[in-house]
């Protein structure tokens, strides 16, 4: 994944339109089905959980399949950007721990791989208007900055492939 420009305001417009529309259609559906569901299985109990219960479920799977239907599409190009970022970041969060033990040594993909994070972290944290922790993001870019002057290393962040996490 290479990171790109996002535009803020058109991000945040449409990922407000996603949010809406898919609340609407979640509680559209769920409720649509539950009832045709109670409808053709009643209950002399008089309590349709279950029902109601599959009725979420089945809504949530159709929502589900829509939206990555529509991830292609283009009003949901930079959602779904943000959403596959987000992705990608939590791969590297998984392995950070080896990453930065790795990266302290002098290895060259394990600060590539930190440096892809911390960069798709601010962008990610600026998109979401998140900047409360951008300072201990600040200190650990700082201390990578340490580490690459220390061994010499070039880092060209669009040489990023998430592949290089299968070493670490």
């Amino acid at each position: 994944m290479q990171l790109k420009k996002v535009d803020k305001r058109v991000y945040r417009s449409r990922l407000n339109v996603v949010i809406v529309a898919c609340v609407g259609c979640l509680a559209i559906l769920s409720l649509s089905i539950s009832q045709v569901l109670i409808q053709i299985f009643p209950s002399g109990e008089g309590t349709h959980f279950h029902w109601n219960l599959l009725g979420v479920v089945v809504a949530a799977g159709i929502l589900g399949l829509t939206l990555m239907r529509l991830k292609t599409h283009s009003l949901m190009v930079e959602v779904a950007y943000v959403w596959d970022l987000k992705q990608a970041l939590n791969l590297i969060y998984r392995k950070n721990r080896k990453l930065l033990l790795a990266a302290k040594q002098g290895n060259k993909e394990a600060m590539l791989a930190l440096q892809f994070s911390y960069e798709g972290s601010r962008q990610l944290w600026t998109l979401d208007d998140n900047t409360i922790t951008m300072d201990s993001l600040n200190q650990a870019q700082l201390q990578l900055d340490e580490w690459v002057e220390l061994y010499g290393v070039q880092l060209d962040i669009t040489q990023y492939q998430s592949e290089i996490l299968k070493k670490f």
